[in-house]
């Protein structure tokens, strides 16, 4: 099946559960901001190769902010579900997790990993 059949509602619905077995705190900015940019490279893996001048800009402009405040509250959502999450759950997205004595991944290789878990799992469905 096509990504592109799933409305943008079926999608941020599955979205929000893997980020809730991740351990992303809702309440967080980041949390919102994050659904959103996973949600666009989901749909375009192209943007998460640029995510300073294509993901971040577009995100911003969608929340009416800008792309600093986005990428510093993405990286803190991200450093919050890294200490506080589900580490199976990072270890079976990831292959590591805070366990391992690893670094929390970056904000394009967390986007890029889970945006390429619903595009996969799409496509088995």
């Amino acid at each position: 099946m096509d990504i592109a059949k799933f409305t943008d509602i079926e999608l941020e619905t599955y979205i929000t559960r893997i980020m809730l077995e991740v351990g992303v705190p809702a309440h967080l900015k980041g949390y919102h901001y994050l659904r959103d940019a996973i949600l666009l490279s989901g749909r375009d893996m192209e943007v998460v190769s640029s995510v300073t001048k294509l993901l971040y800009p577009v995100v911003a402009k969608r929340f009416k902010t800008t792309d600093q405040k986005v990428e510093r509250a993405i990286r803190n959502a991200i450093e919050v579900s890294w200490v506080r999450g589900n580490t199976d759950t990072f270890t079976e997205l990831f292959g590591y997790s805070v366990e391992d004595g690893k670094h929390r991944p970056t904000n394009s290789e967390y986007i890029a990993r889970i945006a390429d878990k619903i595009r996969l799992d799409v496509k088995a469905m």
